[in-house]
Formats: structure tokens, sequence, C-alpha cells
């Protein structure tokens, strides 16, 4: 998955002439938590409700007016992604800087912003339960076409698969989690540990363990 294919279009912004209370109620209305700030069509900054909280708060060494400008609260040094970028480098950024959106920018033109409530549907979109489907849970040796041989398994048998998600597991190879089109999960269990493969999920009959 592209940027692209799963930030929001178009933004909801706010100008940066925007009073503190008025941007902290369109947050409240519309429900988010990240705006972009423009001046015209071009970014200038990102302000989060945190920012308009803590600005406000009596707390505050200085605290702000509701009437101030957001331009005063605003962070300016913004970090961007370009529509293009790979979802899983907009998600590093984020994790990395510890922010929880991303706008989204192609030159001067802001064309989206990716949140981490973005990704995180985009997290259920890969793994394919949005579809009626069984999990799979498997553990593959670093023999050479094991994720091949496990492939091979389930088209012998006909059953489509909605998604499969790979990651590194340490010494023990690769973990393979797959959504498939069937309800006959424990029964796939069994005939795959019959073929070889190590099933964590779903779990082996009491008498099998």
């Amino acid at each position: 998955m592209l940027v692209q294919d799963i930030m929001k279009h178009p933004p909801l912004t706010v100008a940066s002439g925007t009073s503190l209370g008025d941007t902290y109620r369109v947050m409240q209305q519309r429900k988010i938590r990240h705006l972009p700030v423009v001046e015209g069509t071009k970014l200038v900054g990102v302000v989060t409700d945190r920012d308009l909280r803590l600005a406000t708060s009596v707390l505050a060494a200085h605290p702000f007016a509701p009437e101030a400008r957001v331009d005063n609260v605003m962070t300016r040094d913004v970090r961007t992604a370009h529509p293009m970028d790979p979802m899983e480098d907009a998600a590093r950024v984020m994790r990395e800087l510890k922010i929880g959106c991303l706008p989204v920018v192609d030159g001067d033109d802001l064309l989206g912003i990716v949140t981490g409530i973005d990704l995180l549907d985009a997290l259920l979109l890969l793994t394919g339960v949005d579809k009626p489907s069984s999990r799979i849970d498997v553990e593959l040796t670093e023999r050479s076409g094991e994720l091949t041989r496990l492939a091979a398994f389930f088209g012998a048998r006909k059953i489509n698969i909605h998604s499969m998600l790979t990651w590194p597991a340490g010494d023990k190879g690769t973990r393979a989690l797959l959504r498939v089109e069937t309800n006959q999960a424990r029964v796939l269990g069994e005939a795959l540990r019959a073929e070889g493969f190590s099933v964590v999920w779903p779990l082996a009959a009491p008498w099998q363990r």
C-alpha cells in the first residue's frame, strides 16, 4: 500500500489566522485530533488538540486566550509524506518521531493527511479481517521454498487466501499469518500439521498436544 491509498483526502484545514477557540470547536465537531494549518493553499504548520489544551491551560506559564491565533501555538517544522511513499515508511517516520500524523504534500500542494488511525485501518485491511475468513498462523523454517509450499497447500484444496503477512520470528524462522476463505480452520490446522508445518493457530486438539 502507498500513502495515497490510506490518506484522508481532501484534508480538513484551518487558516493560520483562525482563533484557538474556533480551531478547537472544529476539532470537537469533526472528532479529529490533528489539523494542518494553511496560508492560502500552502501548508505552514500542524496543530493538535493537545497543543490547544496546553496553550490555553491556566497551568501554562503564559496561557493564550481563546481569541489568540492558531499560528501562535502550531508546530511549524512539519514532517510530511509524499502520496507515492510506501505506507510502511510513513509508519516508521511517525513511530520514530512519536508524532500522530503526516500531512501529505506534492510540491507545495497539500493533498491529504495520514494519522495513526489510518495506519490501523490499513493494517486491518491488510490482514483481511473485513471478509468472512479463518485465521491460520504458521511458523516456517528457513528452508528454501517453505512459503511456496504453504501457498501450494491451500491451492491444492482450492481455498482462496484473502491475505498473507510474514515477519521474522528469530531462531524459529518466519511466521506467516493468513486469512483464508473457509470456516474449517481446525481441520486445516490438522492437515497442515500432517504435512509437517508448525501451526501456532488454530491450536491442536487436546489429545494432539
